[in-house]
């Protein structure tokens, strides 16, 4: 379980990230966040493992506070929450196969500083590489792969970490939309057979709505609609994005925020 209790990130320019936020994610949900650039989608997200710091409330992770968590526990936390980020975060000269491994470094990290694997290791990395269709690659250098299997490679750097929650900070945002959707299909696929807890930010609506269980629009670091995502009409893109839009619009305005 994921617990928010009116929860404020304000960062040190004075802007808000989060104002108040309120809210409970049980464990196995498929959460997609959404709303406009500034909105607090990534503050959301990013609280969630301490790497934005909360202001004030009170956020726990599995029974593990969140907020205030310094040092050796907040180092446990994050063993339990994986992170897939937009730029991927991969060691390009490296193989997929070292990059995925790095996600063991929480549970051997004696060893594994030093490269020194164990079979169990190696055999968890490569079950990983396989859950995302690219065990062939386990041995091709990370920057020979396209956008998408790159993406896919941290999927599965955070699989063979084996945390109990991911989190997804617009993990497909830089990629086509086929791929995109590809991208996205594992990531729920994955979370569907493992039942990992799974919170998304996304720009794009026609993908929370095809992906998610649960759609938390946000506004001004106020969540301004929480709900299943087949109740995403255009009524709720409205109050989400201040003025009517269509899934297609809203694609195209984000799109063109980021190029």
């Amino acid at each position: 379980m994921i617990s928010f209790r009116d929860v404020h990130v304000t960062y040190p320019t004075g802007t808000k990230g989060l104002d108040g936020v309120s809210l409970e994610i049980p464990d196995g949900q498929f959460v997609v966040v959404v709303g406009l650039s500034g909105a607090g989608k990534s503050t959301l997200i990013r609280a969630i493992n301490g790497l934005v710091p909360v202001t004030s409330g009170e956020l726990e992770v599995g029974g593990q506070r969140v907020d205030g968590a310094r040092g050796g526990k907040l180092r446990r936390l994050r063993a339990d929450v994986g992170m897939i980020f937009q730029g991927f975060n991969l060691v390009t000269r490296v193989s997929v196969l070292k990059n995925v491994l790095m996600g063991r470094l929480a549970h051997a990290p004696v060893g594994s500083l030093f490269g020194l694997y164990g079979a169990a290791d190696k055999d968890i990395a490569f079950d990983a590489l396989d859950r995302v269709g690219i065990i062939d690659k386990a041995y091709v250098r990370a920057s020979q792969l396209s956008g998408g299997q790159q993406q896919r490679v941290a999927i599965a750097r955070v699989l063979a970490q084996q945390a109990q929650v991911v989190l997804a900070d617009e993990p497909v945002a830089s990629l086509d939309p086929p791929t995109a959707n590809a991208v996205m299909a594992d990531l729920r696929r994955v979370q569907r057979e493992l039942g990992i807890t799974t919170v998304v930010n996304l720009h794009f609506l026609d993908l929370a709505r095809t992906f998610a269980d649960r759609i938390i629009g946000m506004r001004a670091g106020k969540v301004v609609f929480d709900g299943p995502a087949d109740k995403v009409d255009d009524t709720v893109f409205e109050e989400i994005y201040g003025r009517s839009l269509s899934v297609d619009d809203v694609s195209t305005v984000e799109v063109d925020r980021l190029t």
